[in-house]
């Protein structure tokens, strides 16, 4: 059992580093998609267009999101140290939460997916935990329990990472991969 342990270990750190290793230095960084600055007007402009949303609601208390992620992680098999991460990576635990893409709650749950997974309110706690957890012991069971992986496919889609046959090389999911590994403890 230790031995199996040792071997999980060591595996996810080779993958924390085989990630890592993708990561775009700040030298290989692309050229800026736009080559002319952007005018005051320019950014009124798409700020009207596209307004970020502003924080309506308050992070979910310490004492009630740890009730929520130890339940639900024993429940579906995951450690709470990576439903904390994805959570914290995700919405700063703030279960109003909405990106750009429209992804929602605390766990970022895309309303397609939360219907999949029969998640009702997806701005509930509770709610979007259990979905978020659910989908991601998906992940976890279809790529066979490569953690990098799982993550990417939480991230960009599992259809990124078929296509790319691994963690695509977008820097937004491998920032996303590096981050949560990061924050788990090595043992």
């Amino acid at each position: 059992m230790e031995q199996s342990v040792a071997k999980q270990l060591a595996s996810v750190e080779k993958q924390r580093l085989a990630v890592r290793a993708q990561l775009p230095s700040s030298a290989q960084k692309p050229a800026p998609f736009f080559t002319v600055p952007w005018s005051a007007p320019l950014i009124a402009v798409a700020a009207a267009a596209s307004p970020v949303p502003e924080r309506d609601c308050d992070p979910v208390p310490p004492e009630r999101i740890g009730a929520i992620v130890a339940e639900i992680s024993e429940s579906q098999g995951l450690t709470p140290d990576l439903l904390r991460a994805v959570i914290e990576k995700e919405s700063g635990y703030l279960p109003c939460a909405v990106s750009s893409h429209g992804a929602q709650g605390l766990m970022q749950l895309m309303p397609g997916t939360a219907a999949e997974l029969g998640v009702g309110n997806p701005f509930d706690p509770r709610a979007n935990v259990q979905g978020g957890a659910k989908f991601l012991k998906q992940l976890l069971v279809k790529y066979d329990g490569d953690l990098p992986l799982a993550l990417a496919a939480y991230n960009a889609g599992p259809s990124r990472v078929d296509s790319a046959g691994g963690v695509p090389l977008i820097p937004e999911t491998l920032d996303y991969v590096s981050g949560i590994l990061d924050r788990l403890p090595e043992r």
